[in-house]
């Protein structure tokens, strides 16, 4: 299966400058801010999210060239997405992303707190300044969805009554709303009709679900070292995914283990053994599947280029992450 490298090769050097464009964007002459920025920037990361935009972008130009606007929405993208990141480390009390250290672990919290904000006012403004009063809502509405799906998580921690349309409502505000509104957006931009808006949103909503799923099913098949992170750590803090959902429904025990915040020796372990002896997991598979089919079904329209095929492999390699 190809690498996010592979796919994001059509925009390649659509990346490289828009990497070097946000350095120079962000420096505000603010040395924390722009240490800060620096590292978050250089922090590796597939730019999976900027990629996509920039694809669609391409796929949907005549002559297969890039406007300043769209590589400027791609560069927001970015922003918005980094923003969040800083501000979710430092609610989760992360002491590393992708193997470096978290913004607020290298400074502290105030920093990492005001450096998020900066991030997002940043992106604001240069959102602001494509004049495009659509595309400055469709965007701004991404920024109260972060911010929606971030007190969501937090708001059912360890609640087994909540429902499976819970779930998917906190995982479209914070993985897949960026994705759907900036695809759309990409589409406002090159002056679509609003059938083919509706098209590039409903790929990135569904692509952004399937993605969110994936991630979630690795929380539980995962090895540390694929996750960068401990297994099980989303379950063991409270946070109830599709596994643990479809679970609840088959091993009523796992609710008493759920309810006591896994507060007696051997409760994780134990909720993670009825998690992984039922179809909790497969279930949640099929799910990944249906969004990451759907996702491919939105796209079909688009004309032929090696940016369409780059975006129809994507929900393929959304769901290869399992396997």
């Amino acid at each position: 299966m190809a690498t996010v490298a592979e796919l994001l090769q059509p925009v390649e050097a659509d990346l490289e400058a828009l990497l070097s464009d946000l350095r120079s964007l962000i420096g505000a002459g603010h040395p924390i801010l722009q240490a800060a920025a620096e590292h978050l920037f250089s922090a590796g990361g597939k730019r999976l999210r900027p990629g996509i935009v920039l694809l669609i972008s391409r796929a949907l130009s005549p002559d297969g060239e890039l406007s300043s606007r769209h590589r400027r929405l791609a560069e927001i993208t970015e922003m918005i997405h980094t923003a969040s990141l800083v501000h979710d480390d430092v609610v989760d009390e992360a002491s590393t992303r992708r193997g470096v250290d978290t913004v607020h672990s290298r400074f502290n919290h105030r920093v990492a707190v005001l450096a998020g904000d900066f991030l997002f006012a940043q992106a604001s403004w240069h959102l602001a300044n494509l004049d495009d009063l659509e595309v400055v809502k469709l965007l701004s509405r991404v920024i109260m969805d972060l911010a929606d799906g971030e007190v969501r998580q937090g708001l059912f921690r360890y609640d087994t009554g909540q429902s499976f349309e819970t779930y998917l409502e906190k995982s479209y505000c914070k993985t897949a709303s960026l994705i759907a509104n900036s695809a759309r957006a990409a589409g406002v931009l090159s002056g679509l009709p609003s059938s083919q808006l509706d098209g590039l949103y409903r790929f990135g909503r569904q692509l952004g679900l399937a993605f969110q799923v994936v991630d979630d099913i690795l929380d539980f098949t995962g090895s540390d070292q694929q996750l960068g992170k401990p297994a099980a750590s989303d379950l063991a803090s409270g946070y109830l995914t599709a596994p643990a959902l479809y679970a609840l429904e088959e091993r009523p025990s796992l609710a008493g283990l759920i309810e006591r915040e896994f507060s007696e020796a051997g409760d994780l372990a134990q909720a993670l053994d009825l998690v992984r002896g039922s179809s909790a997991i497969q279930r949640s598979r099929t799910l990944a599947e249906s969004f990451a089919n759907e996702a491919r079904d939105a796209l079909t329209w688009l004309p032929p280029s090696d940016s369409r095929s780059a975006l129809l492999e994507l929900p393929e390699f959304v769901l290869s992450r399992l396997y």
